[in-house]
């Protein structure tokens, strides 16, 4: 009898556990087929206002994507850039697949008005992804910094002020030492290149040197550890070329389409007009209806008197 109850109750037991509701399908998410992939993107009224856009429904402004930078770690892929029309860059994009190239998402949300630059890891944990604003003028350069492998990221600014400038050179070391090479541009006050240091993974620096001609790092390698990687604008299919080198030759891992779409404002939705209501008609009152009563009159008649 044990055996022949305890079915019925692990039955019960299995059915009594909470429903899981399956992951929301990520928007962002790309399926290689073998075709130049793009990224979704829909202008914003805020957006062509903020980034003086000239776009108009007659003229919309055409966008493209742009790959700087691609960097392998283990079995995931990590590729940055940003959306730009033909004046002004608009978004930054960060990119990632784990699964060889098959599919990728964004793992970053993107950043107005900036574009991303550099990618480097420490070990397969900790990465570092250089960028800053770029929209008029480079200026407040910043930290994409990971310590999850990739999985999530966050924004760490270099200096706690607004600044003009850009991240010239970046190495780390280990996962907590790094240096840098900040170029303040030809219109700096002072003297333009400042090298930097940090001891905290990027989370603060300290100037070491200034000078008025170009620094270098020494510690940075003169060659990329991933030199069996490389971008390629591949001019066929008008797109940016994820490639690996395998026995001696270039294979595409996945591409993405220079040319994404357009930039216009959006459709503006016309006030819906009120409900129509019929008019209101003048209607007579209703007639009397039944018998009219008329008071009882009290006392008695007046009697009527003969004439002689």
């Amino acid at each position: 009898m044990r055996w022949v109850l305890a079915a019925p109750m692990i039955l019960l037991a299995a059915w009594a556990q909470p429903a899981v509701d399956k992951p929301a399908a990520d928007p962002s998410a790309l399926e290689n087929s073998g075709k130049p992939m793009a990224p979704k993107f829909q202008c914003t009224e805020e957006d062509i206002q903020s980034l003086g856009l000239g776009c108009t429904e007659d003229e919309p402004c055409p966008l493209y994507l742009e790959i700087s930078a691609v960097e392998p770690v283990g079995n995931q892929i990590f590729a940055a850039g940003n959306i730009h029309s033909g004046a002004s860059t608009l978004y930054s994009v960060l990119l990632a697949s784990s699964d060889g190239g098959k599919s990728w998402r964004e793992p970053f949300q993107r950043i107005r008005g900036a574009s991303l630059d550099r990618i480097l890891f420490s070990g397969f944990e900790n990465g570092w992804i250089t960028g800053q604003i770029v929209n008029p003028l480079a200026r407040d350069p910043f930290l994409l910094i990971t310590s999850d492998g990739g999985k999530n990221w966050r924004r760490q600014p270099i200096f706690s002020e607004s600044r003009a400038g850009s991240i010239q050179q970046i190495w780390f070391d280990s996962r907590t030492t790094g240096s840098l090479i900040f170029d303040g541009g030809q219109s700096s006050e002072g003297l333009r290149y400042e090298l930097y240091e940090s001891a905290t993974g990027g989370d603060n620096w300290m100037v070491r040197e200034a000078s008025e001609t170009p620094l270098r790092l020494k510690r940075m390698p003169a060659a990329p550890e991933n030199s069996d990687w490389r971008l390629h604008a591949d001019a066929a299919s008008k797109s940016n070329r994820v490639e690996k080198r395998q026995g001696g030759a270039w294979r595409p891992v996945a591409s993405f389409a220079v040319a994404i779409g357009s930039c216009k404002p959006p459709p503006v939705k016309e006030p819906e007009p009120p409900p129509e209501t019929e008019p209101q008609t003048a209607t007579a009152p209703p007639a009397p209806t039944g018998t009219l009563s008329l008071p009882a009159l009290r006392g008695e008649p007046p009697k009527r008197t003969k004439k002689k």
